[in-house]
């Protein structure tokens, strides 16, 4: 009798499990096509980094209609919310990234980016090349979703909706390391953190992930070479900082090629700028590049700083000139705890499909959810958002990047199954 019993009891609670994973599927399912309003709308009215003022309006007043006590103003223009579950327990955080980038989209869309700014100085297009604007209105769609179904959870959801991912403007501060600064992981202390991002070469209905090290961290740098200005015709009157660039850029390749234990870890030196001279005959007194480092392993990361130090001013040197050599840390290694990825992999292979979550290699793009994980352990996830059988996808940063509006749903689904099975363990 007693066996009967606990079997009836047992079958009530996985048809009342099943009866709760129905509404919400169907919630979830119902608020689809306002999360692609939503995301139209942000990619149509993308915001730089540290400027987006009109995005973080339309979160907080989204949230603030759904009851919650908005949080708005955090590392410049960051908007937060906890929600309170039915019971207490540990408090979830979930991470989306609102900001765009200085490009000039040439996509044919109905709601095709036309903003023009000045950036650094240049004129250029404002655009959501990297589908931070599909974030957004994911973790929008999410929050609605988890307000909802407020009885699933033992515990709070804390939405993070970030500014400046792409880093802030040179002289600013910004980005998850100042949210974290002014506090955001605290009142109440958050436990875990989830995070994904949508990937222009993964298939819809893809999730992509690794256990430990999945993202690299990055280092911009600033190599200021000096020489000495002189007409162009007479270059041996003067010391030509550009020529020194030209050896420096190519000796620094060396240290990549040569010195890099690369069957460990990849690692990438780009310089990405050099600025030097007004005038076709004249050698100026002095150049300047800024590029990346890209890297996976924290020794490897230090041994390639030490060197770019030591190779930039022997070889100005050895031409006659000077070189100085700064670094600025913009992103720590994307470390997914290997405790918690392990945990939460079920709940992403029953929502995908087990052949559809793959275990996938480290990339050398970098991402600021970095400092997140370094405070508490973080789950980061690459999400599908390429139209099945495109065999030509445009990369992230690209005024041709374009994101399948099919592939959202699987994003609502996940952090909102994350948050309520992190909570119910």
């Amino acid at each position: 009798m007693k066996t009967m019993m606990t079997c009836l009891s047992l079958l009530f609670c996985l048809g009342l499990f099943a009866q709760m994973d129905s509404q919400l599927l169907k919630d979830i399912e119902d608020i689809e096509k306002q999360v692609i309003e939503w995301r139209h709308d942000f990619h149509q009215h993308p915001e730089l980094s540290n400027r987006e003022f009109e995005t973080a309006e339309k979160i907080a007043k989204h949230l603030e209609s759904l009851g919650f006590e908005v949080k708005t103003g955090i590392a410049h223009t960051g908007v937060v919310a906890t929600l309170k579950g039915d019971r207490p327990g540990k408090t979830v955080a979930l991470r989306a990234d609102i900001d765009a980038l200085p490009v000039t989209e040439r996509n044919d869309l109905p709601f095709k980016s036309e903003v023009v700014t000045t950036f650094l100085g240049t004129e250029t297009g404002v655009m959501h090349a990297c589908g931070h604007d599909t974030h957004t209105a994911i973790l929008m769609g999410v929050a609605e979703v988890l307000t909802k179904n407020k009885h699933l959870l033992n515990g709070n959801v804390k939405f993070i909706f970030q500014p400046a991912e792409e880093g802030p403007p040179p002289g600013e501060r910004g980005g998850a390391s100042l949210m974290i600064e002014e506090g955001v992981l605290e009142n109440p202390d958050v436990d875990a953190i989830f995070g994904l991002h949508i990937n222009s070469s993964t298939p819809v209905g893809t999730i992509r992930y690794k256990p430990g090290g999945t993202m690299a961290a990055v280092e911009r740098f600033v190599i200021t070479v000096k020489g000495k200005g002189s007409h162009g015709s007479a270059p041996w009157t003067g010391v030509d900082p550009i020529l020194i660039s030209a050896k420096i850029i190519d000796g620094l390749q060396t240290i990549i090629s040569r010195e890099a234990k690369l069957v460990d870890e990849p690692a990438v030196i780009t310089v990405g700028k050099i600025t030097s001279g007004t005038r076709f005959n004249v050698i100026p007194e002095s150049a300047e590049m800024i590029g990346t480092v890209r890297t996976l392993d924290p020794d490897m990361r230090e041994m390639i700083i030490r060197r770019m130090k030591e190779m930039a001013p022997a070889l100005a040197k050895a031409y006659g000139g000077d070189a100085e050599v700064e670094f600025q840390n913009n992103t720590a290694i994307t470390y997914n705890d290997l405790e918690l990825t392990a945990d939460m992999l079920p709940t992403l292979k029953s929502l995908a499909g087990e052949e559809k979550v793959e275990l996938v290699k480290a990339t050398t793009g970098g991402e600021d959810f970095s400092f997140f994980q370094e405070k508490v352990p973080g789950f980061y996830f690459f999400l599908g958002g390429m139209t099945p059988g495109n065999t030509t996808p445009y990369p992230h940063h690209t005024p041709d990047f374009m994101i399948d509006d099919d592939g959202m749903l699987l994003g609502v689904k996940s952090l909102s199954k994350l948050a309520i099975d992190y909570l119910n363990k």
